[in-house]
């Protein structure tokens, strides 16, 4: 599988990532999927600290134990966990640099290759978070930071104060909303894009009809439902290649700053579905042209 450069860093990551939430709790499942992954060319791994209250962590931990070095190991702090499993946004340089042992006990490894803020407000003390991974960055817990978010006055904000090599942000054919200005702007920076939901909830999947009648029947983002159902079917007709489901993925991927796709997979055959993709050759500028045409532009209406 093709790797890609992560800003300026020195990490190169497969073009899929596998979003580790999907993965569930059983153990031996897992560990099928991950190796599974690992088979297919995927080095990259995205989990985080909330996901089922640590245990995912453990389990990625667990799976990918004796093979550490043959990866990108990526996780998330800034949701404290309260003991009756409730959270609250905790940003703070105490807490970061508290949690991150918890997520390197729970991983059995002695660094994060990227760790990520798992969201963040303009209100936040910037200044204070961005100083605590910097400290872990020295201390050579964490190779290097990046953010999960899609609020553009946050975005902005750490790529002006922080050295940032990557953001993760919901991006896909229905949700084209970074594309109105962040995309050129980390872009401009070097600054990778890690592109979330890039098959938007399975409605653009190849099951894609079926999944909008249930996941898209209160409609999504600014487009109702009867538009779910209209897109679905021009896609379907005008596939740039053979399934949808290829298609989404080389849309994501054909902006110079996304450097990788994360999506979740819930069993090994889902999985083998999503990487088959590299089977068949990226977009033409025309087949990228077309599918803008068949969905719209959705503008940010908060957080600018």
């Amino acid at each position: 599988m093709n790797k890609n450069q992560l800003g300026t860093s020195d990490l190169f990551v497969s073009e899929l990532a596998l979003g580790c939430m999907s993965l569930g709790t059983d153990v031996k499942k897992a560990q099928a999927i991950v190796d599974r992954a690992l088979d297919k060319g995927i080095n990259y791994f995205d989990t985080a600290d909330l996901y089922d209250q640590g245990q995912n962590e453990e389990i990625v931990g667990q799976a990918l134990k004796g093979k550490r070095d043959q990866v990108v190991l990526a996780t998330k702090v800034g949701n404290h966990l309260k003991e009756d499993g409730s959270w609250f946004w905790d940003p703070s340089k105490h807490y970061i640099k508290q949690q991150v042992k918890e997520s390197l006990r729970r991983l059995q490894t002695d660094y994060i290759d990227l760790y990520q803020l798992h969201g963040g407000t303009i209100d936040d003390p910037i200044d204070e978070t961005i100083e605590a991974f910097e400290e872990l960055k020295q201390d050579g817990l964490i190779r290097y930071y990046g953010i999960s978010s899609i609020r553009p006055n946050v975005i902005r904000e750490y790529v002006k104060k922080s050295n940032i090599v990557s953001v993760m942000m919901q991006y896909s054919l229905f949700d084209r909303r970074p594309e109105e200005s962040v995309l050129d702007l980390l872009h401009e920076n070097n600054i990778s894009v890690v592109a979330r939901g890039p098959l938007a909830k399975g409605m653009l999947s190849d099951n894609a009809s079926n999944v909008v009648k249930t996941k898209g029947k209160e409609g999504y983002l600014g487009y109702s439902y009867d538009e779910l159902q209209a897109m679905i079917q021009k896609l379907e007709e005008t596939e740039a290649n053979s399934n949808l489901t290829t298609t989404a993925l080389q849309y994501v991927l054909a902006h110079p700053t996304v450097a990788s796709a994360v999506f979740g997979a819930s069993s090994v055959e889902q999985l083998e579905n999503n990487v088959s993709f590299q089977q068949h050759k990226p977009l033409t500028t025309e087949q990228y042209q077309q599918l803008q045409q068949i969905t719209k532009p959705i503008n940010y209406d908060k957080h600018r």
